[in-house]
């Protein structure tokens, strides 16, 4: 039975699709057949961010209208036999998107995956309503700052309320992902720590992303950060992949690092 994973916000740039990749991509790695769905149409980021932005013919939009059919619409990531890509159409608005459409192409992909993952854009209106009507799951990203962790409050209350799951007396069961942590800034007042935001959201802490130049790195060269596995991202989302299939590992790079006496001398 396939499983319906929305990654969403309510606030723009927190590391959706980083993190709808580096999510796919490391359930695909461990053997599901996953397929990850771009629902942000009119900019469309996700096929640059797996690196098949050249490849992209026909999309979901075409797939709704029946243009094109799955097999053609498709794009089988080079780097896994599971892994497939749905890109966003970059040159319709959000309209193009209906519920009947989008439920349509979920029932066919359902019938092939174990997993789909469904890259959300920021917020409540028509594109991340759709994203998330359909999920068994949510992963809430958010930044540890107020403004971030307020609007994520919000989005909770929209996935409670305005879910299939809602209006069948169920509940999505949701995940927290916090993204861009620094421990050296929480120390130093200037942003919310692990525990402040857990106890505005009060869901359980999937896993915590620290701020690293990894991520723009794999971003600019098209490959998802969780490829990346020298990286604290990288090993960070690897750990998150883990405890979404059911595994207890623990949480790192909590802590801000302690400097040696070379460094401290030096400024390294």
């Amino acid at each position: 039975m396939a499983k319906i994973l929305v990654i969403t916000s309510g606030k723009g740039g927190v590391g959706k699709t980083t993190t709808s990749a580096a999510i796919g991509t490391g359930l695909a790695l461990r053997g599901y057949k996953t397929v990850i769905i771009d629902f942000d149409v009119g900019l469309r980021n996700l096929d640059l961010i797996m690196g098949c932005e050249r490849r992209v013919v026909y999309d979901f939009v075409n797939l709704i209208n029946g243009d094109s059919n799955l097999n053609q619409t498709l794009i089988k990531d080079k780097r896994s036999d599971n892994l497939f890509i749905l890109p966003a159409s970059q040159t319709r608005d959000k309209d193009a998107l209906t519920l009947e459409g989008v439920g349509g192409v979920l029932d066919q992909l359902k019938e092939t995956f174990d997993y789909i993952v469904c890259d959300s854009p920021a917020g409540i209106e028509k594109g991340a309503h759709l994203a998330m009507y359909f999920a068994d799951e949510a992963i809430v990203v958010t930044n540890p700052e107020v403004s971030s962790v307020r609007d994520s409050d919000r989005m909770l209350g929209v996935l409670s309320s305005k879910s299939r799951k809602a209006e069948q007396g169920e509940a999505i069961k949701e995940h927290l992902l916090l993204t861009r942590y620094s421990p050296e800034r929480v120390e130093n007042g200037e942003m919310l720590s692990v525990s402040d935001v857990e106890d505005i959201l009060s869901i359980p802490l999937l896993g915590v992303i620290p701020e690293s130049q990894a991520v723009l790195k794999a971003s600019n060269q098209g490959i998802p950060v969780i490829m990346d596995d020298k990286s604290d991202a990288g090993q960070a989302y690897s750990d998150a992949v883990e405890r979404l299939l059911g595994k207890e590992v623990d949480h790192r790079f909590l802590e801000a690092q302690k400097k040696g006496l070379l460094k401290r001398l030096f400024g390294g």
